[in-house]
């Protein structure tokens, strides 16, 4: 745990332009902040500033807008089913539909922990507690994402142990923990995958290079965190409570 725990330390205080530390303290989304900056309306300890890819520490830095300091809202951990066809951004310069458009109700920006791509629908946390979000996406932490895999063709039990030892693919090394058949077909087979790294589309990559092309993909579970019966489209809040049991180790939340 100690390596663990001072890899998220320095990530936390790692230097960020300046628009992403206006996000990361919830101040406001990369869009708004930009457009702050850049009409003079933000301050970093007491002068005004108009470079967006300023670089600063955002936990060491007395940020001000309209000469007001806000206070930062209070920390928000939020559940969402993510539907296909659904893009993990603000905004889309497609048109298409965002995670964004799903969160009625909800006053504070949080923005996502990780990714799902548009074909991938389940499970995605989203919070503005910026030291958790680095703590889940640290490579140290190694938590465990399940996915319930559709994919072309019948998958032997050889192949499931090919994918628990890896391929290389464009010179990446990709593997998954565990790879479980739940029903197989000539045509098609559904698999059970658990991976602990959030690598790029890794689960697309790794059965098409085992030669089963995946067709339908959703994150049933993130840590002890798992989606159960909430609809595509649905969020709910996570709290304080679920968060130490789905993440032991996970750094305290610090309420104000």
């Amino acid at each position: 745990m100690g390596s663990r725990s001072s890899s998220a330390t320095t990530a936390r205080k790692a230097r960020v332009p300046l628009d992403r530390a206006l996000s990361k303290l919830g101040l406001a989304s990369r869009t708004e902040a930009r457009a702050l900056i850049t009409a003079g309306r933000v301050r970093v300890d007491g002068a005004i500033a108009t470079d967006i890819a300023r670089m600063v520490i955002p936990e060491r830095v007395a940020i001000t807008i309209d000469n007001t300091r806000r206070e930062r809202p209070e920390l928000e951990v939020i559940l969402l089913h993510k539907p296909r066809g659904v893009v993990t951004t603000k905004s889309d310069p497609q048109g298409r539909p965002t995670v964004y458009d799903s969160l009625t109700g909800l006053d504070t920006h949080v923005v996502p922990v990780g990714r799902l791509d548009l074909a991938t629908s389940g499970l995605l946390i989203l919070t503005n507690d910026t030291r958790l979000a680095d703590w889940l996406t640290d490579p140290a932490t190694a938590i465990a994402r399940v996915y319930l895999v559709t994919v072309r063709g019948r998958v032997a039990p050889e192949t499931t142990r090919k994918l628990e030892r890896g391929f290389a693919v464009d010179g990446e090394h990709l593997a998954a923990v565990s790879a479980v058949v739940r029903k197989a077909s000539g045509r098609e087979s559904h698999l059970v995958v658990t991976l602990d790294e959030g690598k790029n589309r890794e689960i697309r990559r790794l059965l098409a290079a085992a030669g089963h092309p995946v067709t339908r993909l959703r994150r049933a579970q993130y840590g002890g965190l798992e989606l159960g019966t909430l609809a595509p489209g649905k969020w709910r809040r996570v709290t304080d409570a679920e968060i130490s049991r789905a993440f032991p180790g996970a750094p305290k939340r610090r309420h104000r």
